[in-house]
């Protein structure tokens, strides 16, 4: 069974940009696409439009979005397949939910409503951070969402969220025929306080080397036709992959799942720096169990 590509869909700009990214996703990777509207209009229903108003009912509307948002896939590209679904709960929920049969989950930047200073939506937030498969959260400027850079960004954590995004970009590079660029950013001795007892700035480096050769191995043997490009810059992380996501199609980044007791994964500040800043599509691809 193919799982499908769902995409979450409100009729906001930002929303239409991530089904058009969500389409050239599907048709790239050869799966199906689900649309999923998902909001809480059995709980208006009557007080917004009362008896009589003339004015549409919420869930009308939201069958309008559905159907609005399948036409222009098919549009977009008619040999994609296509469902289409209208839940009556929570977005970000209904979305988490979708992801436990999900090839990966696809959301805007900001939804309908959203305040326009905000940099990202709280369901592309919630859905990035709770959901247990890939979430792409479609933002940036005009040329990352088109993917004209051909180059995706890596950005390589731990060993405890590494695996599945390393797998996860690799398969990316090659069905885009791109240059994928991996980043492990370091810090100074001074100011790392990860490195141990004595260890100078060129003992850092070879450690960050160490790091790539142990994570990207086995990727490097599956997938050989991609062309990889490393690089370990000095100073945080968020910052060297938000600077690189310039020249990226899609940033690349782990998590991991939250300590017993928790619910959903740990974004940390690296993985929050880039959905709030990046330039391009952000996937968060979180490390299985």
């Amino acid at each position: 069974m193919t799982l499908p590509l769902v995409v979450g869909v409100d009729g906001s700009d930002s929303s239409l940009l991530a089904l058009d990214w969500a389409v050239d996703e599907a048709s790239r990777h050869g799966v199906p696409l689900r649309l999923i509207h998902a909001s809480l209009w059995e709980h208006y229903e009557g007080a917004l439009a009362p008896a009589g108003s003339g004015r549409p009912s919420e869930r009308v509307l939201a069958e309008h979005i559905v159907a609005s948002a399948a036409e222009r896939a098919e549009r977009r590209n008619p040999e994609v397949k296509v469902t289409t679904d209208l839940l009556p709960e929570d977005a970000a929920a209904a979305l988490v939910r979708a992801g436990d049969g999900a090839f990966a989950l696809v959301t805007g930047s900001r939804g309908r409503g959203q305040l326009t200073g905000m940099l990202l939506g709280s369901v592309g937030l919630a859905v990035a951070a709770r959901a247990p498969c890939p979430v792409i959260v479609v933002r940036g400027d005009r040329a990352g969402v088109a993917g004209t850079h051909e180059r995706i960004l890596l950005g390589l954590g731990d060993a405890e969220t590494t695996p599945e995004a390393v797998r996860f970009a690799f398969r990316e590079a090659e069905a885009r025929g791109c240059v994928l660029d991996v980043v492990r950013a370091w810090r100074t001795p001074a100011r790392d306080t990860t490195r141990g007892p004595g260890e100078s700035a060129r003992d850092a480096e070879e450690r960050v080397s160490a790091v790539f050769d142990a994570a990207l191995a086995d990727a490097i043997s599956d997938h050989p036709g991609v062309r990889v490009r490393r690089a370990a810059p000095e100073g945080p992380t968020g910052k060297a992959l938000v600077d690189r996501s310039a020249a990226a199609d899609l940033a690349i980044v782990g998590a991991r799942r939250r300590t017993a007791g928790h619910f959903g994964l740990q974004l940390g500040r690296a993985n929050h720096t880039l959905l709030h800043h990046a330039q391009c599509p952000v996937a968060v691809v979180p490390q299985r169990s």
